[in-house]
């Protein structure tokens, strides 16, 4: 069992080698390993460099064991190695995080798309030090502590468990209630997602590394920072006489639904002299704390195909003829215009309940116009490409 103080002390969560092997689960035919897909995706997701190829073997069924793996630090394989049961926790939670990211991302020009196929997960648009990847960085660690909290409350992993700390009795603005149930334990979640996460930026020292660790910090904390307090009542009808609590996250919507806001509000930060933190790149903005996300160079538009940027444009992207936000087509078709195409959409309608226990719908056709943005001009996008 992890304590409560420090990972690296604990001998439940040491990095000596092992031989144990990530990725060799079943699998059905034309499928990817059912561990190395999302573990893959998880592990690019969080490094700035696109030559890494361990996604590519991933797509094509390859066995990825621990060992092979490019791009893992030293202190990362360690604990691939030894904890696998945890990493395929970490894996299933990746798919999670990038579902949120794109739905966040949902109605912009850039919409967190993730490439087929492609090794770097993201494309180049990592490589930049944008606000972009300051969320995606965020997000990430965020879904890692996510996903191994919620596999110890359920039972999943052998070294840990609900949190052992929450015993005894407790008070809140309600007044006292025991400790009870099973309460997240948040906390081995945050130091097994540091220590994973962070190892390969802590193995350089350069402006970009600083950026990760401090975003990847932001995302841990914003998911502590929807803990909530569930308690059951006992007494005569109910009366809350006595109250038995225990601390449960929130859904992981909340954390993206903060997230989201913090991109909105990143600040734009240089390096200071000595190396070791930032200043604010404009001097009329505030300076950032330690929740805010920080980045270094601005985003492209992301309007047109651009393949050093990593910008995937915005050419067939569906917007709202209506909208005036940046789902709308003037937003983000980014003036070029939109074909406008007449679809018939077949829909449950009339639906009834009946007794017992049904409930019967009719279908109903629906016709719709559906707008997607033009393509640029030949000559623009060859420009960018």
């Amino acid at each position: 069992m992890l304590s409560p103080n420090r990972l690296e002390a604990s001998p439940g969560i040491a990095v000596a080698p092992g031989r144990a092997e990530c990725g060799a689960f079943p699998r059905t035919a034309g499928a990817a390993p059912r561990l190395c897909l999302p573990l893959v995706l998880l592990l690019l997701a969080l490094t700035p460099r696109a030559d890494s190829s361990w996604w590519y073997i991933g797509a094509l069924g390859a066995r990825v064991i621990c060992d092979n793996i490019p791009g893992l630090v030293n202190k990362q394989r360690q604990l691939c190695q030894r904890y696998p049961d945890i990493m395929q926790s970490v894996g299933e939670g990746a798919k999670e995080w990038i579902r949120e990211c794109q739905h966040q991302f949902r109605h912009h020009r850039w919409n967190c798309s993730t490439l087929d196929r492609d090794h770097t997960v993201f494309g180049r648009v990592m490589l930049r030090s944008s606000r972009e990847a300051a969320f995606v960085y965020a997000i990430s660690s965020a879904g890692v502590v996510y996903a191994i909290t919620r596999a110890c409350s359920q039972g999943d992993l052998k070294v840990c468990s609900c949190d052992p700390l929450k015993r005894g009795r407790a008070k809140d603005e309600r007044g006292e209630f025991d400790w009870g149930g099973c309460s997240d334990n948040i906390n081995y979640g945050i130091r097994f997602a540091k220590a994973f996460v962070d190892a390969k930026e802590k193995r350089v020292k350069d402006a970009r590394a600083l950026m990760n660790l401090h975003n990847n910090r932001c995302g841990r904390m914003a998911v502590k920072r929807f803990l909530k307090l569930e308690c059951k009542c006992h007494g005569v009808s109910g009366s809350c006489t006595l109250r038995t609590c225990w601390l449960a996250m929130s859904d992981f919507r909340k954390t993206g639904d903060y997230l989201r806001k913090k991109y909105n509000g990143a600040i734009q930060v240089t390096m200071n002299q000595d190396g070791t933190g930032f200043t604010v790149a404009n001097k009329n903005f505030r300076k950032p704390t330690k929740t805010d996300l920080v980045y270094f160079e601005n985003s492209p538009d992301y309007c047109v195909m651009d393949k050093s940027a990593g910008s995937l444009g915005t050419a067939g992207r569906v917007c709202s003829k209506a909208s005036r936000g940046t789902d709308g087509c003037e937003v983000m078709c980014c003036g070029r215009g939109y074909d406008t195409t007449r679809v018939t959409r077949v829909t449950k309608c009339e639906c009834k309940f009946h007794w017992c226990c049904a409930v019967r719908c009719k279908e109903c056709q629906d016709t719709v116009d559906v707008h997607t943005c033009k393509a640029p001009k030949r000559a623009e996008w060859l420009d960018q490409t």
